[in-house]
């Protein structure tokens, strides 16, 4: 990605609105938008709170429009959408932009430039926006900001007769209050009440997504200054709780923002990564590493900007977010954070949105991979003393899922794991309609079983726990699991089986990229010759440049486009959809395969360092959740997904960078 992303002559304002910057608070609050300052999403705002960290996120201060005056004429910086036009149209004014190390903007009206720079403060719902205004002609300028507020769920639109706003404001500032809490700004600048109502601004992607895309915002007044010097320093703080008394002035607000820099510094010191992708994505794992509220410790959520935090997103994606960056005791928190919610042997499939209530455990396969997690964790650090805290999590899903626990998830007599339907990550449901219907034996909750079994006999003998029984039963498995799947005529596994009403036995044939898992965990069980025909078939059928398809494109069921109302969406989200989270496996996998030949290593490089360009698009600086099945593979989805970039970082780093290659010991 360039530091810089430069206008010159003319500007092509969709390319602008289609990549949108991001910035995090380390609790579940951020600031987000367009690179052209329009806000595209209901999600995008400059101060988007989280009220019980990490979720309940409410959105406070939806824009501050600047406004520079020079003689009689106003030059309006902001950008909005109103039905039929776009009014006012900063972006001509817009010279420079770059999302690295924090959002910049530069703009220039004839010699008059103005710099603004967005951060937040870690660990608290503030946003702090500087500008530093450059006048080298001297001339007379009055610089006025129009902050855009509300307070509402930032899943909700509202409108102005369904909010009002109390207000206390003094010569700096301005404390806003509805029944959902507080907003402060305060500037080293005038403030002068001038209530306005802003009605029927659109969001359009939104609307492109079949969503509710209107809503009014309240302007409750402005800050201004007369200007004429050289140079001018302001600031505008947005917080959500009164300041703790701290009386910001631009050097307080200028150490704030250097001590989130150092703090930004910091990350890519602790795990010492060569090569800009690695670099540029341990910054990217950082937004996703946040602190939970009702457990206080850490979690993962699982996206930006809707997600909370997923238990099988939070596992597969802490090997690449908290390993490979070196972020143990992170690591230790999250492992903990889920092992404290397991509950009949199942972690949370997800905490709650409003994170009151209780978390949801309806998925097959989040324990398994928090077993997978903690091999991992292992692996890097031998904290055999946090094994031994994290035993009893382990025995307990391994016995539970033995003996049968909720959702039908039972070892069946032949060592194989079966479950009812929806609770693998193909988990849609339209209705009572599930789009990938899953139920019986699914290929890669198996893999994950196998591989579970067996590092639950390396953790065991770790701690000197008798672990025989996991030995006896991953044997018996393993002998069943080819004759289960394996599929002689695609030269693959079968996707998943499932037993009729008749007791028949069905076999879905799709080819789909769940068998994958079943040649890059770190135990499997096909012979080399196996596996090296799947990694093939799904090279084949299913690699696209951002990662793998979800279904064949010679399926009857494929659909090539993520577009269209929620619905239509839905019915794409895996039967074709390309998720780059599944580009990590195929890259463990294909350089297995091969036996780590240069020449594989060299090729896995370049499948992952294709990302590179993707960072200057979509979610700048990040990975986004999904991209169509078609060419051009169109980003969608949230802009910011967890696994996605944990998995390219994770094979970069351990499977594509010979210097830092580090594998799962076994016996």
């Amino acid at each position: 990605m360039s530091p810089y992303v430069t206008y010159n002559g003319e500007f092509d304002p969709a390319s602008g609105i289609s990549r949108e910057w991001l910035i995090t608070n380390g609790i579940g609050g951020y600031a987000s938008s367009t690179l052209i300052g329009e806000n595209s999403r209901k999600y995008h705002g400059l101060l988007i709170a989280s009220a019980n960290p990490p979720v309940d996120r409410r959105v406070l201060l939806s824009s501050l429009d600047e406004e520079i005056i020079v003689g009689n004429v106003v030059h309006r910086l902001a950008v909005h959408r109103y039905p039929d036009t776009v009014y006012p149209s900063g972006f001509k004014y817009l010279e420079h932009f770059s999302a690295s190390p924090l959002p910049t903007f530069e703009y220039r009206i004839g010699n008059i430039k103005l710099i603004k720079n967005i951060f937040m403060i870690y660990g608290q719902n503030t946003t702090i926006v500087r500008y530093k205004l450059l006048n080298p002609d001297n001339e007379d300028i009055v610089f006025r900001i129009l902050p855009l507020v509300t307070n509402r769920d930032f899943h909700q639109l509202r409108r102005a007769d369904d909010i009002s706003f109390s207000e206390v404001y003094g010569t700096t500032g301005v404390q806003l209050g509805t029944d959902d809490g507080l907003l402060h700004l305060r500037s080293n600048m005038q403030y002068d009440q001038e209530p306005h109502w802003y009605y029927n601004l659109e969001y359009s992607l939104e609307r492109e997504r079949g969503e509710a895309y209107q809503e009014d915002l309240y302007n409750p007044g402005h800050f201004e200054r007369q200007i004429s010097d050289h140079v001018s320093e302001m600031y505008v703080v947005a917080s959500d709780s009164i300041l703790k008394n701290l009386e910001f002035d631009p050097e307080l607000v200028n150490s704030e923002h250097e001590r989130e820099l150092s703090r930004q510094r910091s990350l890519q010191d602790r795990c010492n990564l060569t090569g800009d992708l690695a670099k540029q994505l341990v910054n990217a794992a950082d937004s996703f590493i946040v602190q939970r509220n009702s457990t206080s410790s850490k979690t993962i959520l699982a996206g930006y900007h809707w997600f909370a935090d997923w238990g099988r997103d939070a596992m597969i994606s802490l090997p690449g977010l908290t390993l490979v960056t070196g972020r143990f005791n992170d690591a230790k928190d999250i492992l903990t954070t889920f092992s404290e919610q397991c509950s009949e042997g199942l972690i949370p499939n997800r905490f709650s949105d409003d994170g009151l209530s209780p978390p949801d455990y309806n998925t097959v396969d989040a324990s398994l991979w928090f077993i997978h997690s903690l091999g991992r964790y292992y692996s890097y650090t031998k904290d055999v003393e946090f094994v031994m805290t994290m035993w009893d999590t382990v025995g307990s899903v391994i016995h539970k899922y033995i003996e049968g626990t909720l959702y039908g998830i039972r070892m069946d007599e032949d060592g194989l794991i079966e479950h009812e339907g929806q609770l693998t990550w193909m988990d849609v449901k339209i209705g009572d309609r599930e789009i990938t219907p899953r139920a019986g034996k699914a290929c890669e909750i198996n893999a994950l079983w196998y591989n579970s079994l067996c590092i639950a006999n390396w953790l065991g003998e770790v701690v000197g726990a008798d672990t025989k029984q996991y030995i006896e039963i991953s044997q018996l498995a393993k002998n069943n699991f080819v004759k289960t799947f394996w599929n002689p005529t695609e030269k693959c596994l079968y996707d998943c089986a499932s037993v009729n009403e008749d007791l028949s036995v069905s076999k879905d044939a799709s080819i789909r990229p769940n068998q994958i898992f079943a040649v890059s965990l770190p135990y499997t069980m096909l012979n080399p010759e196996k596996e090296k025909m799947i990694v093939e078939k799904i090279g084949e059928e299913l690699l696209t440049p951002y990662g793998l398809r979800t279904l064949s494109p010679a399926d009857s069921q494929y659909i090539g486009r993520y577009r269209g109302d929620r619905d239509s969406r839905d019915r794409a989200y895996h039967n074709g959809t390309v998720w780059p989270w599944l580009l990590g496996p195929f890259v463990t996998a294909y350089a297995k395969v091969h036996d780590r030949s240069p020449s594989s290593l060299e090729y896995c490089r370049q499948l992952l360092l294709h990302f590179g360009s993707h960072l200057d698009e979509g979610g700048i600086g990040s990975i986004s959740e999904i991209f169509d099945g078609d060419l051009p593979h169109r980003p969608g989805g949230c802009i910011s997904q967890a696994w996605s970039v944990a998995e390219i970082l994770r094979a970069y780093v351990e499977d594509a960078n010979v210097q830092s290659h580090r594998r799962m010991e076994k016996k």
